[in-house]
């Protein structure tokens, strides 16, 4: 390993939080700082007391775990960076990342600024992919095969690496077997086998009971021997803030804020409310929008949804589903399918954001807008023998025009009324209008 001197915290790092953080809505924020401070106490306990469960003898070296969940964007990129700098700094033992990604959305250049940090790295990297469930794909794979050892967890999986970014940093075995891990992953039994883990790991202390350096004894009072670890071991996870952001940046999660963000803009402009709503809209909306800057998602896709958005609102305001329902509805299922490249949301979200909008838009909203100003502004028991215009044919059910205003009504008779025959107001249920011919209805009792 070779060592380079650097700044561990580089003004141009410094600038990129700041900018990450200026994308955030106020709201966002806000909510943010208020959560860091009710939970700050607790993590700072949590953290002596990991320090007194983990503190033995001095001269035992210390060894750091860092998590890393989720897609490797910038935010992890830096916590990779930051982490391997700071245990340099403080003399530790090794350092293990603890792996569980899909992938990265950060350029290929930043991928290969942190491969190269893990080679010049002056302690020992390592990698264990894990727990049970986990995987390391596409540039993930590729940062575990740059550490100096890595192991594979029972039940995870490893490999789809894709084309190699930075094969100067990887092992001649591993480009061995390059070929057979670019389009698919193996277990943990095959990792061994094509050597590119010397052993089984089952969890993360056995992987690293045999990390050199890693200070253990063996407890002879059960019924078998038990090797315990005596080295100390710092676990670190992003910080709060950072882990908000990274989180709220996964592909699923974008996509769920963008829609619901839209929708409740839509909610707030047509209720004319206090503004939570609005409030709330808008943080998820700019939310959303950071999540698609940030992953590979397709700005065509978004136009799609953007378009589908505004079709619902068109209709939002007619009160009924029309042309523009269907259109908005094909925008809305092509748009998420198609959102990502090169990844793919989970059926259980798309269901969520495509049936979860479509019905709040076309039945949903409708309703409480019909309901929040039906009822108290217009004062509708004196629609009762009123006279409407029928828009179109209607046998059963349609839309009549009160006034100029486009309401649902049902018709009990069984003769048809054609578009434009005028019609009588007899009734009233909940949000349809009960009507019956001009020629041949009863007479308002008024004009009696």
């Amino acid at each position: 390993m070779r060592r380079i001197d650097r700044d561990p915290f580089p003004p141009s790092k410094r600038l990129t939080r700041l900018r990450r953080l200026v994308t955030l809505s106020s709201a966002a924020a806000l909510l943010a700082m208020s959560l860091l401070g009710w939970f700050m106490p607790a993590h700072a306990q949590q953290d002596s007391s990991l320090a007194l469960q983990t503190s033995t003898a001095d001269e035992t070296p210390t060894f750091d775990v860092i998590e890393i969940p989720g897609l490797i964007d910038e935010i992890v990129a830096d916590f990779i960076e930051d982490s391997i700098a700071r245990a340099e700094a403080d003399g530790s033992g090794g350092v293990v990342l603890q792996v569980n990604s899909r992938g990265h959305v950060v350029s290929d250049e930043r991928l290969t600024e942190v491969a190269q940090a893990i080679a010049d790295s002056v302690v020992p990297v390592y990698a264990w992919v894990g727990p049970s469930g986990a995987s390391a794909q596409g540039g993930a794979a590729q940062l575990v095969a740059a550490t100096d050892e890595l192991s594979v967890a029972v039940g995870a999986r490893f490999g789809n690496t894709g084309e190699l970014i930075f094969p100067e940093f990887l092992s001649d075995q591993f480009l061995q077997v390059a070929d057979a891990l670019e389009n698919g992953t193996v277990d943990e039994d095959t990792v061994v086998e094509q050597g590119l883990a010397h052993r089984d790991s089952p969890t993360l202390l056995f992987f690293m009971l045999d990390l050199p350096g890693f200070a253990s004894t063996v407890d002879n009072s059960g019924e078998e021997p038990v090797r315990v670890p005596d080295s100390q071991v710092r676990f670190s996870k992003l910080p709060l803030i950072d882990g908000w952001v990274h989180g709220l940046a996964s592909p699923a999660m974008a996509y769920l804020l963008f829609l619901i963000g839209a929708a409740l803009l839509i909610f707030e402009f047509y209720t004319a409310g206090v503004g939570i709503a609005g409030a709330i809209g808008a943080g998820c909306f700019v939310v959303g929008c950071y999540g698609f800057d940030v992953l590979p998602a397709r700005n065509w896709a978004i136009a799609l949804l953007v378009v589908a958005m505004f079709g619902y609102a068109i209709d939002v305001q007619v009160g009924v589903p029309r042309v523009w329902s269907w259109i908005a509805t094909i925008c809305l299922i092509a748009g998420s399918l198609f959102l990502y490249d090169g990844m793919a949301i989970s059926w259980i979200t798309l269901l969520v954001g495509i049936i979860g909008i479509a019905l709040s838009m076309i039945s949903g909203m409708p309703s409480m807008i019909r309901t929040r100003f039906g009822t108290p502004t217009i004062g509708r028991e004196w629609m009762v023998g009123m006279m409407a215009e029928a828009t179109e044919d209607i046998k059963k059910e349609g839309i009549v025009s009160v006034d100029g205003a486009p309401w649902r009504a049902r018709v009990n008779r069984t003769t048809p009324i054609s578009a434009g025959d005028q019609v009588r107001i007899v009734a009233i249920e909940g949000l349809y209008l009960e009507i019956e011919p001009e020629t041949g209805g009863a007479r308002d009792y008024r004009e009696m």
